[in-house]
């Protein structure tokens, strides 16, 4: 039986750059709608939608009718630099569930710990990291025999774990957010591009400005990939906008609580999302 989360939508920013990339959107995709009643919102932003033609027929047969709780919105450009941040604000826009994942194209959770941070959410906390500060990240480093077998073994882990290798953990990967709360405190800052200090100012916001943060000290499961243009967080090898992108964030921490509030508050991106 399917574990209830029809509260909660993950939201996956996709561009998919390696045949690796496309292997692990495969595999997060038909674990979270095959384990969970769920809905997952997936924005794919390229020159060509990589996701129909190559993705999705392979994971229609093997999902059948919960497909359904997958929408997939692709949107043409010719930018090099993936705008994450915008990308994850227009899908909360999109969600109507009080719960929202930001979720990253590479990630996996146990059950477990999707239900005790969906919990968390749910008796007050505004966001929640569902893995500890440290070493709690698990590098995995998985071919598609490895990946193959997670699927047809109904998703066990302990396949991952022999294919993995404790790493740092910390603001990254996937975060558990009140929806109101999330749009209250700003929702992503559009002002940063590309790979940028965007998860170190997220933690930074909601604890500034007195949100109520919870951690969970689960591990959490990172499939590794190659890395293209957009997995560098530097000038040098993928990101242009990074000297701007760091102007922003040391612009930040310099603010009062209140006069980070009312940047927010302020900001011209916030103007085009629906108001709650």
């Amino acid at each position: 039986m399917k574990v209830d989360l029809k509260n909660t939508t993950f939201i996956i920013p996709i561009r998919i750059e390696s045949a690796d990339r496309m292997r692990n959107v495969i595999t997060i995709l038909c674990y979270l709608l095959e384990k969970f009643d769920t809905n997952v919102i997936l924005k794919e932003v390229d020159t060509e939608s990589i996701f129909k033609r190559d993705v999705l027929p392979q994971i229609e047969e093997y999902l059948g009718d919960s497909i359904k709780n997958l929408t997939h919105i692709f949107e043409q450009s010719e930018d090099p630099v993936f705008y994450r941040m915008k990308i994850l604000n227009e899908m909360v826009d999109m969600a109507n569930t009080p719960i929202i994942v930001n979720y990253d194209g590479d990630v996996l959770l146990k059950s477990e710990t999707c239900e005790e941070s969906v919990k968390m959410i749910l008796d007050g906390y505004d966001i929640v990291y569902p893995y500890g500060f440290g070493q709690y990240q698990k590098m995995v480093f998985a071919d598609d025999t490895d990946v193959s077998n997670f699927i047809s073994s109904d998703f066990s882990f302990d396949v991952l774990d022999k294919k993995s290798k404790i790493f740092d953990a910390q603001y990254g990967h996937v975060q558990f957010l009140n929806r109101k709360s999330y749009f209250a405190v700003g929702l992503e800052n559009e002002n940063f591009r590309g790979s940028s200090p965007e998860d170190k100012e997220r933690f930074y916001r909601f604890e500034k400005l007195g949100y109520n943060i919870g951690r969970i000290d689960h591990e959490v499961y990172h499939l590794e990939h190659s890395r293209g243009h957009n997995s560098w967080p530097n000038s040098v090898n993928g990101n242009p906008y990074m000297a701007e992108n760091f102007a922003v964030w040391e612009s930040l921490q310099k603010m009062s609580a209140q006069e980070l509030k009312k940047y927010y508050s302020n900001q011209e991106y916030m103007k085009k999302y629906v108001c709650i």
